[in-house]
Formats: structure tokens, sequence, C-alpha cells
């Protein structure tokens, strides 16, 4: 059995890194600008995550991480995640947000798979403006789909909160949005993670 999640606003309290970086960093104002670019259709996403890090020239890993560091779990994860170990799921975090983060979330709570974006650092840790963008903000469901025929799972569980998760809703057998977003909308909607792991017992039980 698999479940995969969406990381921000589904494990973690942290909205988009993207946005929460800008911020810090002070570099909103253009970020914004990227993100209408975007989502006007006039650059892919690719460009956008670049053009993104490429404001963050300079500043250094240290710098991320401590933001990384202040990002705090949604109420229930640790227990869901135990929960669905001890059921014999696999677990994979499949993020459009920042593998800084997703990678120290996915090592905390044991994931066995964590798929986010890669800022590129030199040797000596300085943002490069360059960006692995492995998790495309359409392309969470080919990554799911890719993990479902790798490992064959008898129930794919999917959980997440944005327009970005819908692809992967689409790949997955039960799908539940927690605290959607308008216009997102899973087989089951929830408010809390105590809820997602309610409706897996229940699943578990048929």
């Amino acid at each position: 059995m698999l479940a995969a999640f969406d990381l921000e606003g589904t494990l973690v309290k942290s909205v988009s890194g993207w946005v929460e970086l800008h911020k810090r960093f002070g570099t909103w104002e253009k970020g914004k600008e990227y993100a209408e670019m975007f989502f006007r259709g006039e650059i892919d996403y690719a460009t956008w995550a670049e053009l993104d890090a490429s404001l963050w020239k300079g500043h250094t890993k240290e710098e991320i991480l401590e933001w990384v560091n202040t990002v705090e779990y949604m109420e229930g994860a640790e227990e869901l995640i135990e929960f669905l170990k001890r059921e014999n799921f696999r677990i994979a975090i499949i993020s459009s947000g920042l593998l800084c983060l997703a990678s120290k979330v996915g090592r905390e709570l044991g994931a066995d798979y964590v798929f986010a974006n890669e800022l590129i650092f030199d040797e000596n840790g300085v943002i490069t403006g360059k960006v692995r963008p492995h998790v495309d903000f359409r392309g969470k469901g080919a990554i799911l789909r890719k993990l479902k025929e790798e490992l064959k799972p008898s129930l794919t569980v999917a959980v997440g909160d944005g327009y970005n998760d819908i692809a992967m809703f689409r790949e997955a057998d039960v799908s539940i949005a927690i605290n959607p977003h308008e216009g997102v909308e899973g087989d089951h909607v929830v408010e809390s993670l105590r809820e997602v792991r309610e409706i897996i017992e229940g699943l578990l039980e048929e």
C-alpha cells in the first residue's frame, strides 16, 4: 500500500517555502511578478523556479536551513505516519516546494520517497540561482503514477490541499483533500490529519 502526501499545508504549517523565503530575503515584489507570469502561461515552471532562485543568489544554505528549522508540523503528522508505517504503507512526500524542507521532514518522519525542487549551492554553500525542478507544478500525478508502476500497491491514497495536488488525486484510488484551496476536491474533505487517519482506518477495515 502507498500513501502520497503533499508537504506544505498538509504535513507542515508552512504554506509555501518559495513565498516565505521571498519575504525573508526581501524579494517578494519580484517573486510575485514571476508567479503572475507563470499563471498567465507566459513562462514554464522550470523558468519560474529558476527566476525565483536567481533572486536569492548569494544567500547561503545556512540561511535556508534557519528557515527550515522554524517550520512546524501539522498536529498529528508524526502519529499519522507512524500508524501508516505500522500498517505497511510506503510513504511518499511529493512537493513542489523546496527539497531542503522536504528532505528534513522525510528524514524525521521516515518517508520512503521524497520528491521536491532542489536549489543548487556552490562548494561554499552559496545559492547559485540554479534549480533542479524535479516536481513541476502539474507534475505530481506523473510521479505518483511512476511509483505505482514500480510498487504495484493494492491501495494508493493521496493527501493534499492545493491545485497542484489534483493530478496526484487522479492517480490515487482514494484522494483526501485537507483544508483544500477553493476549487480543490477529493473523494473526502477533512480538516485535520486525525480525520485522515480515521478514513484510512475505515478503508483498511473494508
